[in-house]
């Protein structure tokens, strides 16, 4: 049996929208803890957060973490 979607989904097109959002954010996040520098133990608390809990951890450390980050002079 050979199956042919040939109609657009409109909630199938919402879907994945979201779900690239989603892994861009967890992404972006990441990376922006690695390339960074933190006080003591707080890169490797957020880069586990991030991991552990990714949409969660990944608004979390972007609403909360980026403020904490070190300022390279």
């Amino acid at each position: 049996m050979e199956t042919v979607i040939s109609d657009f989904s409109v909630g199938l097109f919402i879907w994945q929208f979201v779900s690239i959002l989603i892994f861009a954010l967890w992404a972006f996040c990441l990376i922006d803890i690695l390339k960074n520098k933190f006080e003591g133990n707080e890169k490797l608390i957020w880069t586990l957060v991030v991991i552990f809990l990714p949409v969660l951890g990944a608004l979390l450390y972007f609403f909360i973490g980026r403020k904490k980050r070190l300022i390279e002079e």
